[in-house]
């Protein structure tokens, strides 16, 4: 018994595997694989999606049991982390971040930057000891980006016996390198595709993260069994819950989780926060009328008092008003001149 018959019409329903594209957007093509329109959409007939993802498993294990080898492809958004994590959990190789071209029909040279990126991860102590900084930095730049290219593929001897391929419309180059080359293909196929590209088409929503978990799920427990191993059985559980990277429900749940209390030090008194002081109680607006009626009857006292006292004086007036006072008492002392002492002047001048 395949692992495809425990995926049921109810799981791939709840994942959003049904939803097609704009019916302005469809393929002409795809008309076999459409069960009805929608509201403007195509709805996908999901029978046809187990029955075609049944054929593709039979034809996978058979490779995969003579010694075959998958490649999983999707450098779309949505499957990124999903085949990532499939593709280690069943021993296979994948491309996730994006496709070189030439990375199966010039292979060759493919080979000598995977050779130039291990060389880079052994000697790098050796390397690095006779260099200056700058070529130091240059060269991390290049190890750093041949890593982020071909970790997926870093240990693929050879080309792959088949590829698995997320929105064949996005991996257009994939598929027309797996053609040239006649390697079998497996993808999910949405509404917007021609799946005659395809070897074995799956067809479904290539949009939903939760239906491209669901598949690929399917396809890495496959793996796993056809090399006699048996395939988590928690894989299963977490199909339809999509493993969260994009998820709102995960992360509205990740949200209101209660954090653990953690156990908090004693503090100095020191440190310790003061106690606020109380609050002043709200002022009626009676006694806040009151202290202005008494400004108001202070102020014309102050106004009088103020008259009253003797503005002072500045300092050269002060001076000048002295003055004044002792040179009046010098002209009244001075002895006034008579008739007679006139008369006695002129007796002696004679």
């Amino acid at each position: 018994m395949s692992t495809a018959t425990n995926i049921s019409v109810e799981n791939l329903i709840s994942t959003g595997a049904h939803f097609g594209h704009l019916t302005s957007r469809w393929h002409p093509n795809y008309k076999p694989f459409i069960f009805t329109q929608k509201n403007g959409i195509h709805i996908i007939d999901i029978q046809q999606t187990i029955n075609n993802l049944e054929k593709s498993i039979e034809v996978l294990t058979k490779l995969v049991k003579n010694g075959g080898t998958v490649l999983f492809v999707g450098t779309k958004k949505q499957a990124k982390d999903v085949l990532q994590r499939e593709a280690d959990r069943c021993g296979m190789y994948y491309v996730v971040e994006r496709w070189l071209g030439g990375t199966l029909t010039n292979y060759s040279t493919i080979k000598k930057s995977i050779k130039r990126l291990v060389q880079l991860e052994k000697d790098a102590d050796t390397i690095y000891q006779s260099l200056t900084k700058k070529e130091i930095l240059q060269m991390e730049r290049e190890r750093i980006r041949l890593a982020d290219l071909h970790r997926g593929i870093k240990d693929m001897k050879r080309l792959p016996d088949a590829v698995f391929v997320v929105d064949v419309k996005y991996e257009l180059t994939a598929v027309k390198e797996a053609q040239r080359l006649e390697i079998p293909i497996f993808a999910i196929v949405d509404s917007n595709t021609d799946p005659g590209l395809v070897d074995y088409p799956i067809p479904a929503n290539d949009d939903s993260l939760r239906a491209i978990q669901l598949i690929t799920a399917a396809f890495a427990d496959a793996i796993i069994s056809a090399r006699g191993g048996q395939p988590d059985p928690s894989a299963a559980e977490l199909a339809p819950a999509a493993e969260a990277v994009a998820t709102d429900s995960y992360t509205a749940e990740v949200k209101t989780e209660p954090k653990a209390d953690k156990p908090k030090a004693d503090k100095p008194e020191a440190d310790k926060p003061k106690a606020k002081a109380a609050k002043p109680e709200p002022v009626k607006e009676a006694d806040k009328k009151a202290p202005k009626k008494a400004e108001k009857t202070a102020a014309p006292k102050v106004k009088k008092a103020a008259a009253e006292k003797p503005k002072p004086q500045s300092a050269a007036k002060q001076k000048s008003a002295k003055a004044k006072t002792t040179a009046k008492p010098a002209k009244k002392a001075a002895p006034k001149k008579t008739k007679s002492t006139k008369t006695e002047t002129k007796a002696t001048e004679k």
